[in-house]
């Protein structure tokens, strides 16, 4: 059976970044890290579809088949309340938490901004929803197992307390 903890933050946050760190890392090791960008399914197959909805279950249950029955760490934009009610969460997985992550306003700005323009990242508009997106985490801090604001923070320190929950829960 399969623990799923969601990291979830909005783009420019550093989800991808984290996630990356803790795979060159090996340092979980009975885990499996996974985001929607590495499974293989596109998001522009579905937006403005009536499927649009099932793209975080599908994504979900292609990163659960890629972990081979391991415990995963699945990084995506939904939050906790976009997931609980749209994705059907696979019957292996028998516990599911969130980790959420914020950083400032001028940071997500930065972030998005340095990104290459194939990413479609750095115009005002996508940046506006990144930050109004980035305000509903910091809005609803307690309501996940786990919440940091890594603004200030150091991927080595963002990494190493993520890990430290991971841990508790296994």
């Amino acid at each position: 059976m399969i623990k799923l903890v969601v990291l979830s933050a909005a783009c420019g946050v550093g989800k991808t970044t984290i996630k990356d760190e803790l795979n060159a890392r090996r340092i979980l090791e009975n885990w499996v890290c996974a985001d929607t960008d590495e499974v293989g399914i596109n998001w522009w197959d579905y937006e403005g579809t009536e499927n649009a909805a099932r793209y975080c279950e599908d994504c979900l249950a292609e990163a659960v088949r890629m972990s081979d029955n391991k415990n995963l760490l699945f990084v995506t934009c939904a939050n906790p309340y976009d997931f609980y009610g749209a994705v059907h969460i696979p019957q292996n997985i028998v516990s599911t938490f969130f980790i959420g992550m914020a950083c400032s306003d001028e940071e997500i700005t930065r972030r998005l901004k340095a990104r290459p323009q194939e990413r479609m990242c750095g115009s005002d508009e996508f940046i506006a929803g990144q930050i109004q997106y980035n305000a509903w985490f910091k809005e609803n801090a307690g309501k996940f197992q786990f919440y940091m604001d890594n603004t200030d923070k150091t991927v080595d320190e963002t990494v190493r307390a993520i890990m430290s929950f991971v841990k508790k829960i296994e």
